[in-house]
Order: C-alpha cells, then structure tokens, then sequence
C-alpha cells in the first residue's frame, strides 16, 4: 500500500474585497482512502464546503478581506496499485454510457472536431483499444518537449500541438484530444504527486475509458500514475482549477511539499510501460518533415511566462 503525505501552502494579496473557490483537497473516491487532513486559512474566515457526487472533487469557497491570505493544506493519503489488463477494448460510441457522453464532446481547451484529421491520420489505422491509447501516450511524450513556460492559462491542445511544448496540463489536454477525436472518452485529472525533478506542484494527467473502466495515463511520465493523490476530475482545466479568484487577489507564493511511504510487502506500481509491449501496435514515430528523420526537440522561440501546472 503506497501512502502520500501532503503539505500545501497558497499565499495570496488580496486588494480589495473578494471571493475564493478552492479545489486543493484530496477528492472523495474508491482509488484513494483519506488517513488525515487539515484545512487552515490565516486571517480565520468563514468557510463554505460543498462537493460534487459524480466526481468525488471537494470545494471551499470564502470571501477575503483585503491584505494577505494565507492557505495551508495538509493531509496522508493511502492509495493501492493497480494492475491492468493489455487487452481493455475501446467501446462503440452507442455503448458509452449516458453519463459520459459529455467526455467525448470538444471543449475550450480540447478542440477535438479541430484535431480529428491530425488523429486519423496519426492513430487511426492502430487496433482499437487501450494500447491505441497507450500509442497516444506514447506519441505524445516522444513528440513534445516538457518546456516551463511554453504556454500559459489560455494555451489549447491545438496550439500545443503545433509548438510541439508545454507542460503537464498540455500534456494530458493533447491526450484527452486525440482520444475524443477517435470516440473515446477521456478527461482531466489533477492532483499531488511527488516526482523526481523539483519543484513540487499540482500534476495534471489524464482518464480514457477503456474496458467499462476510467484509466490513468500520464504522457510526462514524469510520475507512476497508481500514485497520483486526486484532487481534481473534469473536462479541461477549467473545471479543476485548484483556486478560482472572483476580485484583485495576487498569488505571492506556492509551495507543496509530497513525502511518499511505501508499505514494502507490496511491490511499488511502475509507470506504463511503451505500446510495443500490447501485441499488434506500433507507436508512430516523430519525423521532421524537411530532413525525414527523427525529430530533435528543442525550445521553440516563444516568450517565458511564468505558468504554474
């Protein structure tokens, strides 16, 4: 059993009076169980808690009197491995349950009616299922550098997949695209993991439902995905922001610490491994157009801006 201590800490200025809306706690949902947690906000406000049934995401919401807010998230959470098969099929699009219908429809950050010629012609002739997925994840990883500052709160999977880089929420927006755009499900999943190049921030992958069941990919592999704590479920990013801010407030500092414990009598879970192992699928491979072979990454020349995941 794989156990994740979590130590968040929000700094924020606020001008004038306004309103908050936090996503920052550990969700409620059969993959994690919450051991402890705690919620402080210094000056002391009155706090409102409500949650959503369907995805298990939990809400605060506060007003904020002028001066300096502070927000400090702790909490240990316990999460199992989980083993999947190699051969989870896709399902047809008149089997999708009625409940995830909305998962396949473009959004404004996973323009997947834009992006439906780029995946036919990148994945479309791969056999159906969560090895074609797992191509996507693949492809993806292969294709795009994971550049800081690359693209900012308004940057959509197409504009991604043009500059060929981003970071982890760019990431997991291509994936959801290129799955919609084949009739698949997919949504965003974000959350606190601890990985190995710091600093430590909130980590953005994503879900396809494949086999009548939500899995978890990450195309930054820059984590195993059986140890994500979830916070956050939703279409894009725009429905899992870990703070949403409604008046003049200014974030001044964010700092999130995750401490592992790993229960050794089980075996650790291991990131995913490349599609070649799922008999039948071959990951495309990344050429450059003028040279035809293998594409090199480097930055493009676009301006830095500091972004957080």
């Amino acid at each position: 059993m794989h156990e994740s201590h979590i130590d968040a800490v929000l700094e924020y200025e606020v001008t004038a009076p306004s309103h908050l809306l936090l996503n920052i706690e550990a969700a409620h949902c059969a993959s994690q169980s919450i051991l402890s947690e705690s919620l402080q906000v210094e000056p002391p406000v009155a706090l409102h808690h409500y949650s959503d049934d369907n995805s298990g995401n939990r809400f605060v919401r506060f007003d904020a009197a002028p001066g300096p807010l502070t927000i400090r998230y702790r909490a240990s959470v316990q999460r199992a491995p989980v083993s999947l098969p190699a051969d989870l099929a896709e399902a047809p699009v008149n089997q999708v349950p009625d409940a995830l219908m909305h998962y396949l429809m473009p959004t404004r950050y996973c323009e997947s009616d834009v992006m439906a010629r780029a995946a036919q012609q990148l994945f479309g002739d791969l056999p159906p299922g969560i090895g074609r997925v797992q191509a996507i994840v693949d492809w993806i990883h292969d294709s795009l550098c994971y550049q800081p500052g690359s693209s900012d709160s308004t940057t959509t999977a197409q504009e991604v997949f043009v500059a060929r880089a981003g970071v982890c929420r760019d990431f997991a927006h291509l994936g959801i695209t290129f799955c919609r755009a084949l009739n698949i499900p997919a949504r965003l999943v974000v959350g606190y993991v601890w990985f190995d190049e710091p600093p430590q921030d909130f980590h953005a992958v994503f879900e396809a439902w494949v086999g009548g069941r939500w899995v978890l990919f990450d195309a930054t592999r820059m984590a195993p995905v059986d140890r994500l704590v979830r916070v956050g479920t939703g279409r894009d990013a725009k429905d899992v922001a870990f703070c949403t801010i409604f008046g003049p407030v200014t974030m001044t500092k964010k700092e999130i610490v995750v401490r592992e414990k790993q229960n050794e009598a089980i075996p650790p879970p291991r990131p995913p491994e490349p599609s070649g192992i799922v008999v039948g699928i071959e990951k495309p491979v990344p050429l450059s157009a003028a040279t035809g072979t293998a594409a090199v990454c480097e930055p493009p020349p676009v301006q830095t801006v500091p972004l957080s995941d």
